[in-house]
């Protein structure tokens, strides 16, 4: 991953390749925590010169110098918010964070699929909590869109007080806030997408959002094992409040496409490409349902042309975390310059016009990569 660029040696590709064959043999948990630490050092390489014109886009209201962020799950504690966007993130978003500390879910919990490229993780909202979380945000200016990824603690009485303790906690040093409701790993949490729960769980978050000082963007992420009936029901009930956009999506239980293959029976969420068409089908459903809201692109993107996809299936931005450990951090770059390329060969301006252009296709399930 990351290490690929540490020191000057590094950049040598033999040894940036041996580096990352030498990650990928490490237990998954224990290189990404030595890829943080790399990154508190300062070990992080550095974006080149300025991003291409084309790349700039808005959010929310937030402006974007490019669509690409780090999805949640990669920082989940605040930690290297600055160093990614040195590295020429657009958005930064850390978390999930919970109102208390937890450990998450015994050991081993992270696997990585090979041959598909995939990920499963059963974390279970590892993390240092809201206060750890804050004290690094507090007064960092991070030189990208700043997101804070908010969750409950797994043994809280009240799900929903958790949300609103984090919109709470976090709204004046975010750029937005993701409530997240979508992961498998802790019980329960997915019931929230359910009519009822979700129309009480917006109307306590958003109460919460009114009554901070600044009026932090609040973003809702899903996830993309839902029916068409239950997406029907989701944008029934956002549609009725003032929520600022949707991320789709989380992790999926599904197997489909990695069965037999090494990992693909671990319990948790699978990620990576292996996840890229029903995650792909489910954003642009989506899009047809809740019209122009803006829409976070999220799941198995690995490839510029999968970065395509994502937009021209009616995402507006888009996040990664899993294809980076496969594809390293040359990724970031090789999307930028596809998604410039296929704005300047569709005679465009901007990234932003890619939007929604096969959007019926994918959610008919005409389209695949």
């Amino acid at each position: 991953m990351i290490f690929s660029r540490l020191s000057p040696l590094l950049r040598i590709p033999a040894l940036s390749g041996l580096t990352r064959e030498a990650l990928l043999k490490m237990d998954p948990e224990i290189a990404h925590g030595a890829t943080i630490a790399a990154l508190r050092l300062g070990l992080a390489p550095e974006q080149e010169g300025p991003d291409a014109p084309e790349l700039k886009t808005t959010l929310c209201g937030l402006d974007l110098k490019n669509p690409i962020g780090m999805a949640a799950g990669f920082d989940k504690n605040a930690e290297v918010p600055k160093p990614l966007a040195r590295m020429g993130f657009g958005m930064v978003e850390v978390g999930t964070v919970t109102p208390r500390p937890q450990v998450g879910n015994p050991k081993p919990r992270l696997f990585r699929v090979g041959p598909a490229e995939g990920v499963i993780n059963r974390m279970g909202f590892n993390n240092e909590g809201h206060e750890a979380a804050f004290a690094r945000l507090k007064g960092a200016h991070v030189g990208a869109i700043l997101g804070v990824n908010i969750g409950a603690n797994k043994d809280s009485e009240d799900f929903v007080a958790d949300y609103v303790a984090g919109v709470t906690r976090f709204a004046e040093v975010a750029d937005y806030l993701t409530v997240n409701i979508s992961s498998p790993n802790t019980p329960g949490l997915r019931n929230l997408q359910a009519d009822e729960a979700l129309t009480r769980l917006l109307a306590a978050v958003l109460k919460a959002r009114s009554k901070a000082s600044v009026r932090v963007p609040v973003l809702l992420k899903i996830a993309p094992d839902l029916d068409e009936r239950q997406l029907d029901n989701i944008a029934r009930v956002v549609l009725a409040t003032d929520l600022d956009g949707l991320i789709v999506s989380n992790t999926t239980l599904g197997r489909d496409p990695v069965l037999g293959m090494e990992n693909a029976t671990e319990t948790g969420g699978l990620s990576g490409k292996p996840l890229f068409n029903l995650a792909t089908q489910k954003l642009a459903q989506v899009r047809q349902r809740v019209g122009r809201l803006p829409i976070i692109g999220v799941g198995g993107i690995h490839s510029p042309e999968s970065a395509v996809a994502k937009f021209e299936a009616g995402a507006d931005a888009i996040q990664l975390y899993s294809a980076l450990v496969f594809g390293g951090l040359n990724l970031l770059d090789r999307l930028k310059r596809g998604l410039v390329a296929a704005v300047r060969s569709r005679g465009l301006k901007s990234v932003s016009e890619l939007s929604g252009k096969t959007t019926a296709e994918w959610a008919a399930g005409q389209a695949r990569l």
